[in-house]
């Protein structure tokens, strides 16, 4: 695919927010504890009990659960620009459904892609994991199973950004930044969503996280393809 070519209208932005599924490791039944304990035993080494490392449970689908997808697609009409920000959020069975709605009516067609910042390694797999988890059928975008890479319609900014250097990490972060795109860290960082989900009970709070890091993946497309950047004026919500 050539980048110049892709009309952005066609991709369908996306950034999930997570936490393990449960408050504390003690909230879990005895062959889950012992399951993390295993899981995580060579990542915590002798540093960390599995208790004390629990709160990272969020980045595994399998001990980890959704508790946002905000999504970002862009319309151009009479020459003006509109990016409309949505975000699904509450019972992580209700979210993924909805979300699955979404992709299946609005967001099916050949060319449609979906976008994200490490999404291949992380948001697309998460959600579909957790899609299976709950019972509900995977919509076509994230069916991976079967397909050649490239049939996958997926894009990923920071794959893009590594210019074929697979050993590259740039966080989200750190590409805004070097872009003169502004950060969407201006509040709280992925380590402390479980904090506040779980201590703050500020939902809101991470919902308006989850919607800024939208927009910064799709300001770090448009420079990619060496376009104007959003205006403030440009970028609303939706609600639901």
């Amino acid at each position: 695919m050539e980048l110049q070519k892709l009309n952005i209208e066609h991709v369908l932005f996306l950034d999930i927010e997570t936490v393990p599924e449960y408050a504390s490791f003690e909230d879990l039944d005895e062959t889950k504890q012992q399951l993390w304990t295993e899981k995580t035993k060579y990542i915590r080494k002798d540093e960390h009990s599995p208790a004390d490392f629990y709160p990272r449970a969020g980045i595994w689908a399998e001990f980890g659960k959704i508790v946002c997808i905000s999504v970002g697609f862009l319309s151009l009409k009479d020459g003006i620009r509109n990016f409309r920000l949505k975000t699904f959020w509450g019972e992580e069975k209700s979210i993924l459904i909805d979300f699955s709605s979404l992709l299946n009516e609005h967001f099916s067609k050949p060319y449609h892609l979906l976008c994200a910042h490490n999404g291949k390694e992380f948001d697309f797999p998460f959600i579909a994991r957790r899609m299976i988890i709950h019972n509900i059928e995977l919509p076509e975008k994230l069916n991976s199973i079967g397909r050649k890479p490239w049939e996958i319609p997926h894009l990923d900014t920071m794959e893009l950004w590594r210019f074929g250097d697979y050993k590259h990490f740039t966080s989200l972060k750190l590409l805004t930044n070097v872009l003169g795109i502004p950060s969407p860290k201006n509040d709280i960082e992925g380590s402390q969503v479980y904090e506040v989900f779980y201590t703050e009970n500020d939902v809101q709070r991470i919902i308006k996280y989850c919607e800024r890091d939208v927009v910064a993946i799709a300001q770090i497309l448009l420079r990619l393809k060496q376009e104007a950047l959003l205006k403030d004026s440009e970028i609303s919500t939706v609600p639901l």
